[in-house]
C-alpha cells in the first residue's frame, strides 16, 4: 500500500481504526526515502531509529485504547534550521556541521507532545539565504516533478520531501517567501503564519523581524492541523503574540459567498509568465463562480519592496551571524592569533551567498550609511504595511500568483512574497494547476493579521472545487 501518498488526516483515521500501525506507516515512508532520496536530496540527515522508536510508542498507546492526537504517529520532515535536541542542526552550513542543540525549539516541544515521528532534517539554502536550495553547503535538492529543476527555497528540502512522498508533512521557515515559493514550485500547500503567531524560539535566526515557522502539507486540512499544533504564545519569544488561537480546522468550510478578494495591479508586472497570469485569472474565475467578489486594489509601494527587503534582511542577518566566530560554538579553523582564527573560520565555513548578505548588511549598517539605507528601508517598510492596512479596509483577502521553475524569474517571484513578510501578514500558497511542461503552479492568498482562518477557508473552498491538492510526484 502506498501510504506515502495519503494525507495526514487520512492516515490519522486509519491509525485510529487500526487499519495500519504507526510502525508500518513509518517503514513505508522510510522505504520511500530509500527509493527517492538519491534523486531528490531532500534530507541532510535521516533519523530512522528515533522515528521507529516513536512509532512503537504510538502503537502501544493505540493498543491500550488511548486516544491519539491528530498528528500523532504521522511521519514528517523538519527544516534543518529548527533546533532538535540531540539531533544535528546545521542550517546547511559547514560552520554548524557538528552542532547538536542541547534543547528543542518550541515548535518541536509542541510536536513532540504529540509523539512526533521525525524522519529527518530537511535540506535548505544555507542559513535560509536563497530561493532554490542550491546554496546548501552539502548538496542541492531537486524538484520531484523534474529533477533537472530546482524545488524553490529556502525550504526546498521540506517541500520536495512532501511532494515526493518522503514525508507526509514538513515544517519550513519563511523570511521572504521561503515556505510559499517552494510549496508553489513543488505543487503542495505552504503557509506563512502572521508574524508572532508561531514561536521563533529555537529557529536559527536569519532576519529576526521577518522569520516565521510554518507548515508544508499535502492539502489544506493538513495545513490547518499542523497550524493547530504549532501556534500559541511562548514566553521564550518576546515577539510571540498573546492572541488566542482558534481551532483552524473549524474554518474548513466550502463557503466564500460575498468574500471580497483583492487583486493588486502592482503584482501583475512586466515579465510575469503568461501561464502564471492565466492561472491567476482562472483562480479568480473560480472564486467568482462560488460567490466571492473580485476587487482590483492598489498597493502603491510594492515597487520598493524588493529593495527594502534586501536592506533589512541582510542587515539583520549580519547582526545575527556575528555569533559564528569560531569561539562560542560551531566549527573553528585555527590561525596564528584570534583575529586570524576568526577570519579563517568565516572564510572557509560560510558559503558565498551568506558572505554576500553579511557584507551587504554590514554596509547598510555602517557609519555614514545607516540613515541613507537601513533607516530609510524601515520607513518604506511602514509605507508597505500601510498599503495593506488600507487595502484590507475594502477586501478580506489579497490574491496573487506564484512563479514557476525559471531561475531568471525568481526576482519577480519575490515581488509576490516579500511584501507579506515586511507587513507581517499570513499568506498561503495552494496548487492551482500545471504548466504545459507539467510543472506545478501555485496561487497565493494573503490575509489580515491573525486571520489565518479566512485564508484557510478560501484555500479549502478553492481546493475542494478544483481537486487541486494531494498530488504526489512519481
Amino acid at each position: 500500500m502506498k501510504l506515502y501518498e495519503k494525507t495526514a488526516h487520512e492516515l490519522h483515521d486509519m491509525l485510529v481504526a487500526k487499519k495500519i500501525s504507526a510502525v508500518e506507516l513509518t517503514n513505508n515512508l522510510l522505504a520511500r526515502i530509500d527509493e527517492k532520496e538519491s534523486d531528490i536530496g531532500a534530507y541532510l540527515e535521516i533519523t530512522r531509529e528515533n522515528a521507529l522508536a516513536t512509532a512503537e510508542k504510538v502503537d502501544a498507546k493505540i493498543a491500550r485504547g488511548e486516544e491519539i492526537a491528530p498528528l500523532e504517529g504521522i511521519p514528517c520532515a523538519i527544516k534543518d534550521n529548527i533546533c532538535t535536541k540531540g539531533v544535528k542542526t546545521t542550517c546547511a552550513s559547514k560552520i554548524l556541521e557538528n552542532f547538536v542543540p542541547p534543547y528543542d525549539a518550541t515548535v518541536m516541544e509542541k510536536l513532540n507532545a504529540q509523539n512526533l515521528v521525525m524522519l529527518g532534517k530537511a535540506n535548505l539554502d544555507e542559513f535560509a539565504m536563497g530561493g532554490s536550495t542550491e546554496n546548501s553547503a552539502y548538496h542541492p535538492t531537486k524538484n520531484p516533478w523534474d529533477i533537472n529543476r530546482v524545488p524553490g527555497g529556502s525550504s526546498g528540502g521540506s517541500a520536495a520531501a512532501v511532494a515526493s512522498g518522503e514525508a507526509i508533512f514538513a515544517l519550513g521557515s519563511d523570511t521572504g517567501g521561503s515556505i510559499r515559493q517552494p510549496a508553489s514550485f513543488c505543487g503542495v500547500v505552504g503557509l506563512k503564519p502572521t508574524y508572532g503567531r508561531v514561536s521563533r524560539y529555537g529557529l536559527v535566526a536569519f532576519a529576526s523581524s521577518l522569520d516565521q515557522i510554518g507548515p508544508i502539507t499535502r492539502d489544506v486540512r493538513d495545513c490547518a492541523m499542523v497550524l493547530n499544533a504549532i501556534c500559541g504564545n511562548d514566553k521564550m519569544d518576546s515577539t510571540s503574540t498573546a492572541a488566542p488561537v482558534p481551532d483552524f480546522t473549524e474554518s474548513l468550510v466550502t463557503y466564500v459567498k460575498n468574500l471580497k478578494i483583492g487583486l493588486p495591479k502592482e503584482y501583475f508586472v512586466s515579465g510575469m509568465d503568461k501561464e502564471i497570469e492565466d492561472a491567476v485569472i482562472e483562480a479568480t474565475d473560480v472564486f467568482e463562480k462560488l460567490g466571492a467578489k473580485i476587487v482590483e486594489i492598489s498597493l502603491p509601494h510594492t515597487e520598493y519592496a524588493i529593495a527594502t527587503y534586501y536592506l533589512i534582511a541582510p542587515a539583520e542577518a549580519a547582526t545575527n551571524l556575528e555569533r559564528y566566530d569560531g569561539v562560542s560554538y560551531g566549527a573553528r579553523v585555527d590561525g596564528v592569533d584570534v583575529v586570524d582564527m576568526m577570519t579563517n573560520t568565516r572564510t572557509e565555513k560560510f558559503g558565498e551567498e551568506v558572505k554576500r548578505r553579511i557584507m551587504i548588511g554590514n554596509y547598510a549598517l555602517s557609519a555614514g550609511y545607516y540613515d541613507a539605507y537601513y533607516l530609510k528601508a524601515l520607513k518604506v517598510r511602514t509605507l508597505i504595511q500601510n498599503d495593506f492596512t488600507e487595502a484590507f479596509k475594502n477586501v478580506d483577502l489579497v490574491l496573487t500568483g506564484e512563479m514557476v521553475n525559471d531561475p531568471l524569474k525568481m526576482y519577480l517571484q519575490d515581488i509576490c512574497t516579500v511584501p507579506t513578510n515586511l507587513a507581517g501578514l499570513p499568506g498561503i500558497s495552494i496548487p492551482c494547476g500545471f504548466t504545459r511542461e507539467y510543472l506545478p503552479i501555485g496561487v497565493q492568498l494573503i490575509g489580515k493579521p491573525l486571520d489565518e482562518a479566512t485564508i484557510l477557508r478560501a484555500a479549502y473552498t478553492y481546493e475542494q472545487n478544483q481537486n487541486s491538492g494531494n498530488k504526489i510526484a512519481q
